[in-house]
């Protein structure tokens, strides 16, 4: 994966920057001993490393707003990074870079329940927003399967959604305002505690960005009530194709799940040793949730279960209490580390139509076999957002680049069956090259525009999002000016 070449002009500054960087941060919050810079070398696709020249862990807005106008001063180019849980290498650093970790940057800051929002600081973990609302049976809807450790700000760079993501949408849907630092240190507000700001939806340009226009340090999210109550039921298929048409039925059906999940048997068997959650050993597995009264509960299941009936399913198991329920989401939830403890792997996100599926799932199948690279699947499939994991040999000379060549293909597959590129992983550097693949040459011009308002100096994750061949001339022509 080609990546620019550092400044030695900047490398040269190193000191100096270290120098003005401590004299704004707390003691400790600048790390710059190469021994201890690689703990930044990666986020979580650990197939391309580098340790950064600098990581700071800022602890409020203000030291954000310090560091960036040191950096911007210094022409150093800045790679924000939440908890380094991207599967798209949106927080790999390059050799004179400065990292700059939200991690410190942890607090709640305001829980306004009458008008269901929290403000918090962009460090925060996704699952312990909930966390902070849920003795007042309130709940943080988007819920990716990293939720445990991912942070707010990696969620919202990455538009990140989750298993029930179907129903309540995905970051941008939940997402209010921020507290946004721009390059040279300004500190912006964008939106708030309502629901429609005024002005240009500049929101949503932020959201899904990648760190590429800002730093984002505060977030107001909407909270919402906790369900009456919420049931799964398993379905196990003879093969995957068939999984599929369910999941296009009972999109068509007009019912609303609140959570509809797919996995293959290479994920179901490698769960199953792992968390033990009672599944069928089957081609195909499916999980649908719903929620409300048990009466409204009781209606929707009936009609999915009939669904299902009509496609001979070899096992239709309704969860009959809390703890069968909490099992069932154990296994989906452990999908990503039990597969990790069997074998390498790389994970796609590309997104397709729900009518689709049954498609895309045959031509990975043979895709599979061409390549000579076995393939797990787990996915939200309510929503179409594939996660296929290549499975390869690390230690093998050439697996990783027939994993690649493998992925990038799947990738070009989802594309043509009318979807896009990523539907929550982001772009990073695993999709940069392919970006081309889904836009024109003029559609990635006026992107590159919107980051030239924002950033015009291309300091901010410079390298990531757009092909290096598109985005040359303004890098260069950043480096020059410094």
């Amino acid at each position: 994966m080609e990546m620019p070449i550092p400044n030695p002009a900047i490398l040269a500054r190193k000191s100096r920057v270290v120098e003005r960087l401590e004299a704004v941060l707390p003691k400790g919050a600048v790390i710059h001993e190469e021994s201890e810079t690689r703990a930044y070398e990666c986020d979580a696709l650990t197939a391309y490393k580098c340790a950064p020249m600098v990581a700071v862990l800022p602890t409020t807005t203000q030291e954000v707003s310090d560091v960036l106008r040191i950096c911007h001063q210094e022409g150093v180019p800045v790679v924000p990074r939440g908890s380094g849980t991207s599967l798209a290498g949106g927080a790999l650093p390059t050799a004179d870079c400065v990292i700059l970790g939200v991690a410190r940057m942890n607090d709640v800051l305001e829980t306004d329940y009458e008008n269901r929002i929290i403000r918090v600081q962009t460090g925060r973990t996704n699952l312990s927003v909930t966390g902070a609302v849920e003795e007042q049976d309130f709940f943080y809807a988007p819920d990716p399967s990293s939720q445990l450790a991912c942070a707010i700000a990696g969620n919202i760079a990455m538009n990140s959604g989750g298993a029930h993501c179907l129903k309540y949408g995905v970051t941008t849907n939940n997402l209010l305002g921020v507290t946004m630092v721009m390059m040279d240190g300004t500190i912006v507000e964008v939106g708030g505690a309502h629901l429609d700001a005024s002005g240009l939806d500049l929101l949503g340009l932020i959201c899904g960005s990648e760190g590429q226009l800002g730093v984002v340090t505060e977030a107001t999210l909407r909270i919402l009530r906790k369900p009456e109550g919420a049931r799964p039921v398993l379905m196990g298929y003879d093969d995957n194709e068939t999984a599929g048409a369910v999941v296009s039925d009972i999109i068509k059906a007009g019912v609303l799940p609140v959570a509809i999940e797919f996995m293959d048997r290479p994920c179901i068997e490698a769960c199953e040793a792992f968390a033990k959650a009672g599944y069928p050993m089957c081609e195909a597995l499916l999980i649908v949730e719903v929620e409300g009264s048990d009466a409204e509960i009781d209606m929707q299941l009936g009609l999915i279960k009939q669904i299902a009936s009509k496609h001979n399913p070899v096992e239709l198991r309704e969860a009959q209490d809390a703890e069968e329920a909490g099992r069932i989401w154990l296994g989906r939830k452990s999908a990503f580390g039990a597969m990790g403890q069997i074998n390498d792997y790389m994970c796609l996100d590309g997104t397709i139509p729900v009518s689709s599926l049954p498609y895309v799932l045959r031509r990975i199948g043979e895709m599979s076999k061409e390549f000579g690279l076995d393939v797990a699947n787990v996915f939200h499939a309510g929503d179409g957002n594939m996660h296929p994991l290549i499975l390869f040999d690390a230690n093998k000379p050439g697996d990783l680049e027939t994993c690649e060549a493998f992925g990038a293909e799947i990738l070009k597959l989802c594309v043509e069956a009318g979807g896009c590129l990523t539907g929550e992983h982001g772009v990073g550097i695993e999709k940069r090259d392919l970006m081309l693949v889904q836009y024109t040459a003029a559609d990635l011009e006026a992107q590159m525009a919107v980051k030239d308002v924002f950033d015009p100096s291309w300091l901010l994750n410079p390298a990531k999002v757009f092909p290096l061949q598109s985005s040359d001339a303004r890098r260069m022509q950043a480096m020059a000016a410094e």
